[in-house]
């Protein structure tokens, strides 16, 4: 919700007296606040790494370990093949 003209006004005058009243206080709280905008851009920064890794293409690693799989599903699928068709011939009269 954005706050009225009035409303700003009220706190830039509230501002500005705390700033004449007690320098330090001030400097502290604007210190403070840097702080915060410092670590919600590094908490910003870390999630939009986190979204990239999330959106990049697999890795390495996974792409050679899907490859072994589909090169052990296809021997185990050639063997059973070869083994069926021996028991067949090994079936026929000749």
């Amino acid at each position: 919700m954005a706050w009225s003209r009035d409303d700003e006004r009220i706190l830039a005058q509230i501002e500005r007296h705390l700033i004449d009243d007690d320098p330090r206080l001030a400097a502290r709280l604007e210190e403070f606040n840097e702080r915060v905008r410092r670590k919600e851009e590094a908490d910003r920064r870390r999630r939009m790494r986190r979204e990239r890794r999330r959106l990049r293409r697999p890795r390495g690693s996974t792409v050679v370990i899907m490859v072994s799989w589909l090169l052990i599903a296809t021997l185990i699928v050639t063997l059973l093949i070869m083994a069926l068709r021996h028991d067949a011939a090994a079936a026929l009269p000749l």
